[in-house]
């Protein structure tokens, strides 16, 4: 897919707490309909750099544009429209565990000032036809395995169409048959426009599934047009 539309931007970031430098000087772009991963060390900054982008931090110096929006130039009212241009998956669910599946999705809709209920059934009946769970709609999340709760969390993610989402970890509680079978629904949805920027410490990922990479070491990002080329950098 060919690259246009820029939806994300770091200009010179640089972050740090109580004198302590974190992150220095980060310079980058994302664009729609790529598929970034951002790996390193534990400790390295990647939760760090992903705070920053949905303005749950605010860099030291330098700029981040998110969906063309300033971050550091927004006001706390302003901030929740910024978040509904994002999508985030954590590598714990998350999900409330007294709803079923498909309240569990209606209630991330309500939240978001969704409010006639034909519209939410209709909403969520989609966004769970996407992710392969609409056979559990009734489901309680204690009665779902890891990779269906994992679905469910996407699910909540797509509710606003994203034009970024931010997978943080999103296989690490997962076994390798089902690591396969989230990247593969990752993927399907990176294909339909929405960038993702993803956060994994499982390198056998970015091999079978290569994508751009960007490696935080030193405070700094380098990038990989290859994730293939960052680990023939890592391990020769």
């Amino acid at each position: 897919m060919q690259q246009t539309t820029q939806i994300l931007q770091f200009d010179q970031v640089s972050i740090g707490f109580e004198e302590r430098s974190i992150l220095e000087s980060l310079s980058f772009k994302v664009h729609l309909g790529e598929f970034v991963y951002i790996v390193g060390k534990t400790g390295s900054g990647k939760s760090t750099l992903l705070k920053m982008i949905y303005a749950d931090l605010m860099p030291t110096r330098g700029n981040i544009m998110v969906a063309e929006m300033v971050t550091s130039s927004l006001s706390a009212e302003q901030i929740p429209y910024l978040r509904r241009k994002i999508g985030i998956v954590f590598q714990d669910f998350q999900l409330l565990p007294d709803r079923d599946v498909f309240e569990n999705v209606a209630f991330a809709l309500r939240a978001c000032g969704w409010k006639e209920e034909e519209k939410i059934k209709k909403r969520v009946t989609e966004l769970l036809l996407k992710v392969g769970m609409s056979h559990k709609a009734a489901a309680m999340p204690h009665q779902l395995s890891g990779g269906e709760q994992q679905r469910v969390v996407i699910a909540r993610a797509l509710i606003n169409d994203p034009l970024l989402l931010i997978a943080d970890e999103p296989t690490g509680n997962l076994d390798p048959d089902t690591t396969d079978e989230i990247m593969a629904l990752l993927q399907k949805i990176n294909i339909g426009g929405t960038a993702i920027l993803m956060v994994t410490h499982e390198h056998l990922l970015l091999k079978k599934f290569p994508a751009r990479a960007f490696h935080i070491s030193g405070k700094q990002v380098v990038e990989y047009r290859r994730s293939q080329d960052l680990l023939k950098e890592l391990y020769g």
